[in-house]
């Protein structure tokens, strides 16, 4: 048991970005800096070799910043980097040089057109980003499913099937959760992950999503006090269960019942296992 707790625990901590200890607002800030460097150096390199021979179409090398940003730090520094590329190439390798004024026509074509390019690869770059991200989440959720079915399914007690099942949707959405146990229309038992503690109005949302067979959402009538969403596991051998997710609300996943659901099945099953095994014995 302590060994499944361990490897869902790694499963719920996100794992190691980009982002400084400082938070959101100094990470976002340090993504803007760095695209702001990396076009800076661009332009040391793309002066420093018109200095020396003359080449045309110097100004892909500002293309280079904004793939980069685009792929490893998002879509704002990116475009940041794909303006300040355009600016800089106008500012230091067009006539007039050191001025933003342009003489030549077809240098305002190059201008523009090393903007559009910057904008189209921006948007391409960051696109296959969101993609690798959604496709590793993917993964890491089917890994943690696949872990919790074959954890839950050899677990011989109810206590343990429901630290189980509370660590893998924790893990799984990286959340807080709770799963309780109800029997008779009491709640017996909560184990919970996150620090969000369900209070007496989430226990009676809990109590109503299971007399009901519905989905509770949070913030929605008549479930407006809750934090949490929650989702009835009803079984035939009288023990049921509810299983409750604290989303964030401004990071609300667009589709969770397809996941929970999975885990709903699953651990009706396995309860309604677990309680005729108890039947049995007592029997």
């Amino acid at each position: 048991m302590a060994d499944v707790e361990s490897k869902l625990q790694q499963d719920i901590t996100p794992a190691p970005d980009a982002d400084p200890l400082l938070g959101p607002v100094a990470s976002e800030l340090a993504r803007y800096l760095a695209s702001i460097a990396m076009t800076a150096v661009a332009t040391v390199m793309a002066v420093g070799v018109d200095s020396k021979v003359s080449i045309p179409n110097l100004s892909l090398v500002f293309v280079v910043p904004v793939i980069v940003a685009g792929v490893s730090l998002g879509l704002g520094p990116s475009l940041c980097s794909a303006v300040l590329g355009a600016l800089a190439f106008n500012f230091f390798l067009t006539e007039p040089r050191y001025s933003l004024a342009v003489d030549d026509a077809a240098n305002i074509w190059a201008i523009g057109l090393l903007f559009v390019v910057g904008l189209i690869v921006s948007g391409v770059a960051f696109t296959s980003r969101q993609r690798a991200t959604e496709a590793a989440r993917l993964r890491r959720q089917a890994t943690v499913l696949q872990d919790y079915s074959r954890d839950v399914v050899a677990a011989d007690d109810t206590s343990v099937i429901v630290s189980i099942t509370s660590h893998a949707l924790a893990a799984l959405f990286q959340v807080p959760a709770v799963v309780m146990l109800v029997t008779e229309g009491r709640v017996v038992a909560v184990e919970k992950v996150g620090d969000v503690e369900p209070q007496q109005a989430e226990l009676e949302a809990a109590r109503s999503s299971l007399a009901t067979g519905a989905v509770m959402r949070s913030d929605v009538y008549p479930n407006l006090a809750s934090r949490f969403d929650f989702w009835p596991v009803q079984t035939a051998e009288g023990q049921n269960a509810v299983i409750g997710l604290a989303f964030d609300p401004d990071e609300r996943p667009a589709a969770p019942d397809t996941l929970v659901n999975i885990v709903v099945r699953i651990l009706a099953l396995v309860l309604a296992r677990q309680q005729a095994r108890v039947a049995r014995s007592a029997s």
